[in-house]
């Protein structure tokens, strides 16, 4: 069987998260197909970079490492993983839906004459039947993502080019260790060999980075709010919730089209996946789209002046109220005995 890959992105020889969330992605799906799980790893001074990418379950490392190779230029990494995937003929090939695995990944679609599923949110193995042509395909990748603004899920299968090929959203899969101890087969990639002088035809002059100061991901903490929050200055009321408990504020889709919330925190299909330890829901209906984005949260809150609303059969505690008169009281009464 074929194997699978993943595109590692590496700076400073820290693997991104979203590379980690499809390493344990990759290893699930490996072990589904019974075949080796590989990664592509280029970047500067990586000599021991396979310590921190076997213990997600990985068989096979190839690691091109080259002071040229950091920060991303385009051209050499999409020469160098070319070359690789048509040496190895992977089944598989997954990247972040990054602004570098949105760069790289259809270049090498293009090249490889394969098809590429953008922004996915689940991937799975299945099987699909051709009526056309009367046959059968096993052990198909099923790259499920949203489609028309969340309003539908589309399962995309390719079954008749290889390698199948996808870019995952950050944050949809969850990122686990396989095994601390496992040891995987480090495969030397020589970059003289293979890239050429004009593959290096961009210089970068100087680079300017800004850390957002938004980070739903790591935060334990969030207090989101739908449309049924009524106005941007109610919003105010769960920014002051968020700061008392440490937290961060989040939005649904509808929230951010009324213009309450910034899109930057945008929880749910079309937006970004959070795990904290709490979620309150504030004014939130419980649309798939904005749930399959936060489901997996410890503890879940609703409140919600409908009772019905599809958010309370997930959530653990329900207040039924108006958001406007909950919020406030929730404030008083932990500034009262909070310690």
């Amino acid at each position: 069987m074929k194997s699978v890959f993943v595109y590692c992105e590496v700076e400073n020889q820290k693997v991104a998260e979203i590379s980690q969330e499809l390493l344990s992605a990759g290893k699930r799906l490996a072990k589904k197909l019974e075949c080796p799980l590989e990664a592509m790893v280029f970047g500067a001074d990586l000599k021991d970079i396979s310590n921190r990418i076997a213990p997600y379950g990985v068989d096979r490392v190839h690691v091109a490492d080259d002071k040229r190779l950091e920060p991303f230029r385009t051209l050499p990494h999409a020469t160098i993983a070319t070359e690789i995937l048509k040496r190895e003929d992977p089944q598989i090939v997954l990247f972040g839906a990054t602004p570098i695995g949105r760069d790289l990944a259809p270049r090498l679609a293009s090249v490889l004459n394969c098809g590429l599923t953008a922004d996915c949110t689940i991937l799975d193995i299945g099987d699909h039947y051709v009526s056309k042509e009367k046959m059968e395909y096993k052990n198909l990748l099923y790259a499920i993502r949203p489609a028309f603004g969340g309003s539908i899920m589309a399962n995309i299968i390719n079954w008749d080019m290889h390698p199948q090929m996808a870019t995952v959203r950050e944050g949809v899969m969850k990122k686990e260790i396989f095994d601390k101890d496992y040891q995987a087969e480090v495969i030397r990639v020589d970059v003289d060999e293979i890239v050429k002088e004009e593959d290096f035809i961009v210089k970068i002059i100087e680079r300017h980075i800004e850390e957002s100061d938004v980070n739903l991901k790591e935060a334990p903490i969030i207090v989101a709010g739908g449309y049924g929050v009524g106005s941007k200055e109610n919003f105010k009321y769960l920014e002051q919730l968020s700061d008392l408990l440490g937290g961060e504020v989040g939005g649904s889709r509808a929230a951010v089209d009324a213009g309450f919330i910034d899109h930057d925190r945008q929880i749910g299909q079309t937006g970004v996946t959070v795990r904290p330890k709490l979620y309150i829901a504030a004014g939130i209906s419980g649309a798939i789209q904005h749930t399959a984005g936060m489901q997996e949260a410890s503890l879940i809150i609703s409140i919600n002046n409908d009772p019905e609303a599809p958010m309370n059969k997930i959530a653990d505690y329900v207040i039924v109220g108006n958001v406007g008169d909950v919020i406030p009281k929730m404030i008083k009464y932990y500034k009262k005995n909070a310690k």
